[in-house]
C-alpha cells in the first residue's frame, strides 16, 4: 500500500565541505605565522640548540680538546653527582626556597587579585594595579640592593622602626641570620612579583558572568560570601593551569635573587642547585660535572610538570596540555 503524500518526507542532501589541506590552512594563517616566527626562532636558538652540549655530561670535557676529542666516561659523572653531599644540600635548599615562594606567591597573587576586583573606584583600582606591578620591571640587581638597604643593621628602615617602637634595643643583622634567609627571599620575591601575578587572575575574574553576583545578592549573600561561592570557584581552572606550569620551576629558586642576596654567613641555606652548577662550571672549571647537575634539574622539572598535568587530567579532566 502506498504511503500518503503527507507522510512522505523530502530530505535534502547535506552539504559536504571538503577538509582543507595543511598547506591551504597554513596559507590562511600566514600573518599569525609571520608574527610568531621570530619568537620561535629565538626559542629554538637559545633553548633547544644548546641542548647538544648535554653530551659533555658523558665526557671528561676539556675546553682545549673540544667535544669531539674529549674522553668519554659514560655515567661516571652521574655516579659522582649522587655521592656528593653538597648536591643533596643544594636540593634541600632549592626545594625549601621554591616551595615557600610558590605558596606565598600563589596565595598573595590570588588574594590581591580578589581585593582589587572588589574595589569599585576605577581610578583607585588602576592606581593599586600600577603600583603593585611596577617592581616587576626592576632588575634583581636594583631590587637586591633595596632589600639589603631596608634590612641593614646600620641605617635600615626596618631596624629603625623596631627600635622606635621599643620592640628591640639593638639593631638586628637580618641578612646574616640563616633562619631568616628563606623568609627574606620569599618576602622580597612576593613584593617584586605579586602585582604581575595578579594580571591573569584579574583577567579570569572579568569573564565571570555578572548575573551570578546579581542572583547571589537577591539571595542575601554578602561580599565575603560571593568571593568564596562565586569568584574563587570560577577561577579554579586558571589556578590549576598556572600551578601545573609553575611546578616545573620548583628546582629553580631564581639564581639572580639568591646569588645577589646571599653572603658567607648564610651559605648553608643559600646554596641552591643553580648556584651549585655555577660554582662547579665557572670557578672550578668542572664543565662535565656541572652539565650533569643541569641535566638532572631539567629532567626532574619535566617529570614534575608532566606528572602534575596527568594527575589533574585524571582528577577532573582539565589539564594545561
Amino acid at each position: 500500500m502506498e504511503r500518503p503524500e503527507a507522510d512522505m518526507k523530502i530530505t535534502k542532501p547535506l552539504s559536504y565541505k571538503p577538509k582543507k589541506s595543511f598547506s591551504k590552512r597554513l596559507g590562511e594563517q600566514k600573518e599569525l605565522i609571520i608574527i610568531t616566527l621570530p619568537f620561535l626562532l629565538l626559542l629554538l636558538l637559545f633553548s633547544y640548540v644548546p641542548l647538544w652540549g648535554w653530551v659533555m655530561a658523558f665526557q671528561n670535557y676539556k675546553p682545549a680538546l673540544g667535544v669531539q676529542h674529549s674522553d668519554w666516561v659514560g655515567l661516571k659523572n652521574f655516579a659522582e653527582l649522587f655521592k656528593d653531599k653538597d648536591f643533596y644540600l643544594s636540593i634541600r635548599n632549592t626545594l625549601g626556597i621554591s616551595t615557600l615562594k610558590f605558596v606565598t606567591g600563589f596565595t598573595g597573587s590570588i588574594g590581591l587579585a580578589v581585593l582589587i576586583n572588589e574595589v569599585r573606584n576605577a581610578r583607585f583600582k588602576k592606581a593599586v594595579q600600577t603600583i603593585s606591578y611596577l617592581p616587576h620591571f626592576v632588575s634583581w640587581v636594583v631590587a637586591a640592593s633595596i632589600v639589603t638597604s631596608v634590612l641593614s643593621p646600620d641605617d635600615g628602615i626596618v631596624n629603625q622602626i623596631l627600635i622606635s617602637l621599643h620592640f628591640i634595643k639593638d639593631p638586628i643583622a637580618f641578612m646574616g641570620i640563616p633562619g631568616l634567609f628563606w623568609g627574606i627571599l620569599a618576602g622580597s620575591d612576593l613584593w617584586k612579583e605579586i602585582g604581575w601575578g595578579t594580571i591573569i587572575y584579574l583577567a579570569a575574574m572579568t569573564a565571570i558572568d555578572s548575573e551570578l553576583y546579581e542572583a547571589a545578592s537577591i539571595d542575601g549573600a554578602g561580599r565575603i560570601r560571593k568571593i568564596f561561592a562565586i569568584t574563587l570557584p570560577s577561577i579554579i581552572p586558571t589556578i590549576k593551569i598556572l600551578m601545573i606550569l609553575n611546578v616545573g620551576w620548583l628546582l629553580t629558586a631564581n639564581f639572580e635573587q639568591v646569588y645577589l642576596l646571599k653572603n658567607s654567613m648564610v651559605m648553608d641555606v643559600a646554596q641552591t642547585l643553580e648556584i651549585y652548577v655555577y660554582n662547579l662550571g665557572i670557578p672550578l672549571g668542572r664543565y662535565s660535572f656541572a652539565t650533569t647537575a643541569g641535566i638532572f634539574t631539567s629532567v626532574v622539572s619535566l617529570i614534575l610538570v608532566l606528572s602534575c598535568n596527568r594527575l589533574s587530567k585524571l582528577l577532573d579532566g582539565e589539564s594545561a596540555f
